[in-house]
Parts: C-alpha cells; sequence; structure tokens
C-alpha cells in the first residue's frame, strides 16, 4: 500500500481502479494462488452454467413443443409429460446446486482477498497457507452478512411487487398507468443498486472489523455516506464489464452454433479469462472502497489493532471488541 491513509480519501474513480491494479502487481504471486484456487473455480462454473442451462431449457422447449401437437390422452402425451415433469425438476435442481456452489466459492474468495489485502496493509507475515487456514474462519462471518442481506432483498422485491400489482390495478391498459409502472420500475433499479453497494461493502467490513449481519450493513451504509456517486460509479462500471462479458459468451459460444469450433472455443477461453480478471478485480476494488470510505469519514485504522483482529482468526489473539476495530478518528 503506496499510500498514506490520510490521501486515500481523494482517490477517484480511476484513482481506486489504479490503486487495486497496482496491489494485485506488487502481490501477484499470492493473488494467483488465491486466483487458482478459488476464483478460477468460481469463474468456470458461471460460464459452465450458462452453457449447460441453455442445453436444459432447448431439451424442455422441444418437449413442450413435441407435446402441442399431441392429442390429450394418448400414451405418447403421458410420456411427454413425464419427461417434461423431469426435465424441469433436474433444471431446477441444477440450479439449486449451482447457486450453493456460486456463493461458497464467493464467500470463499472474498475472504481470501479482503484478508490478504488487509495483511498487505498492516505489514502482517503472509502465505498462501496462512490465507486459506482463516479463510474457513471469516467465512462464517460472511454468510451471517448474506443471509441478512438475502432477506432484505426478499422483502424489497416482495414490496416492489405489491407496488407494480397495485399501479397496475389503479391504472390498466392506459399511458398513465404504464408511466407508473416504469416510474416504480425506475426507483427500484436504483434501489437495488444501492442496495447491493451496501452489501458488498459490508462483506469487507464482516472480514475486517467485529461487525457481521445486521451491524456491517449497518457501518456499510453510515461509511458510504458522502461517497455514495464513487461507490455506485464503480459498480457499475464494474457491471457493465461484467454483463459485456456474459453477453458475448452467451452470444458468440453458448448460441453461436454457426461459427466454427475453434473460434467458439477462442471466443470461450478468452471471455474465461477475462471474467477471471474481472472477479479478481472487482474484490480487490470494493476493498480499496472500504479505505477510501474510511479515510473519507477520517477514521484512522490502527495497524496494530487490525493485526491483532486479523490474528484472532488464526486464534493467536482474543476476538476485539467492536470499539477496538472501529477506528479511532483523526482530523485534516
Amino acid at each position: 500500500m503506496d499510500r498514506e491513509q490520510e490521501e486515500m480519501q481523494f482517490l477517484g474513480i480511476f484513482g481506486i481502479f489504479k490503486q487495486s491494479y497496482k496491489i494485485i502487481i506488487s502481490w501477484r504471486q499470492i493473488f494467483a494462488q488465491i486466483t487458482l484456487t478459488l476464483i478460477l473455480p468460481l469463474t468456470f462454473i458461471f460460464l459452465a452454467h450458462l452453457e449447460i442451462s441453455n442445453s436444459l431449457f432447448q431439451d424442455i422447449a422441444q418437449t413442450e413443443f413435441e407435446k402441442q401437437f399431441t392429442r390429450p390422452g394418448s400414451k405418447r402425451y403421458t410420456n411427454l409429460s413425464n419427461t417434461l415433469s423431469w426435465e424441469w425438476a433436474t433444471f431446477w435442481l441444477f440450479k439449486l446446486a449451482y447457486f450453493t456452489i456460486l456463493l461458497i466459492l464467493s464467500l470463499l474468495s472474498t475472504a481470501a482477498v479482503v484478508y490478504t489485502i488487509a495483511s498487505v496493509y498492516t505489514g502482517c507475515e503472509l502465505t498462501f497457507k496462512k490465507v486459506m487456514s482463516v479463510v474457513p474462519k471469516v467465512w462464517k462471518r460472511l454468510i451471517v452478512t448474506f443471509v441478512y442481506m438475502f432477506l432484505a432483498f426478499l422483502v424489497y422485491n416482495m414490496f416492489a411487487l405489491v407496488v407494480v400489482i397495485i399501479c397496475l390495478a389503479i391504472s390498466p391498459h392506459n399511458a398513465f398507468g404504464a408511466f407508473l409502472v416504469n416510474l416504480v420500475l425506475v426507483i427500484y433499479m436504483m434501489g437495488f443498486v444501492y442496495m447491493t453497494v451496501i452489501w458488498q461493502l459490508a462483506s469487507v467490513v464482516s472480514v475486517l472489523e467485529s461487525a457481521y449481519g445486521v451491524n456491517a450493513v449497518t457501518k456499510s451504509k453510515d461509511l458510504i455516506k458522502g461517497n455514495r456517486g464513487v461507490a455506485i460509479s464503480v459498480f457499475l462500471l464494474l457491471n457493465m464489464l461484467f454483463v459485456f462479458i456474459q453477453f458475448s459468451f452467451e452470444s458468440l459460444v453458448v448460441e453461436g452454433r454457426l461459427l466454427d469450433t475453434w473460434k467458439r472455443v477462442g471466443f470461450g477461453v478468452l471471455c474465461f479469462v477475462l471474467l477471471l480478471a474481472l472477479f479478481l478485480y472487482g474484490l480487490v476494488i470494493q476493498t480499496i472502497l472500504y479505505l477510501v470510505c474510511k479515510s473519507y469519514h477520517h477514521e484512522s485504522i490502527d495497524k496494530r489493532d487490525l493485526s491483532n483482529h486479523l490474528e484472532s482468526y488464526l486464534g493467536d489473539y482474543e476476538p476485539l471488541n467492536g470499539k477496538d476495530v472501529q477506528l479511532e478518528q483523526y482530523h485534516v
């Protein structure tokens, strides 16, 4: 970390990207090990699920198409109905398994990257073996924060759905009703992006401070104040790149039947490498964003206390109380 903490508050969007790149390059060996162990499987599973989901859904569509032109009550109709039920069950079981594995790898990757950057910041001795021994303990805190945010998103989505239904009931099938629904959708997307940014920052808080769950989310909301524009801009830029890579993979690899096999393989490898780099880069950026927000609020990070907090995951120190990690303020 080549910047003093007081200077972190002045980092803009491109400053955060640049600082994140410098950290990855400076500690490329350990980040390469983390990438090969956790982020590479995460990337592979994400892209593989796009291909497998498309294949399963095509089978379902084909069976439904055949069923439409089959006489109801016939033996073939019954067989197609049974096949369709089995295909839908397979599809949703696959989705469940995919999201479970994706969640586990995402949280483990977050824990590893955040812990690594914090160790670099405090000057702690850092080895890949040490990082991997800490990750399972940090993961437990992250899962609590995830569950809280998952419930928050569930309530938020249900509330948004109720509002849309009310708007349609008040003014159905007219221009004003369409305007209300579009307005609600715009507000919904703004809220969704804001909650996602809070969630990402809360994940970092869960690792670097004693707060997790609702306390981490509350701390994240406080930290993001005054830096919403930067945080949201960083989130949107990363997600635009993510959507571009996903769209390219689906268009050129999953649905690129007209392309030569070698071209599809080449595009697939390119999308894989780009997504792999983006996942790592995004995790580093969200940790740097945390440090920027801390600096913006003039909350100095005591490296000794943070170091002790990190070592507590190894059992070498007693876990710190909230006030010990709620790092003291300085004035400029």
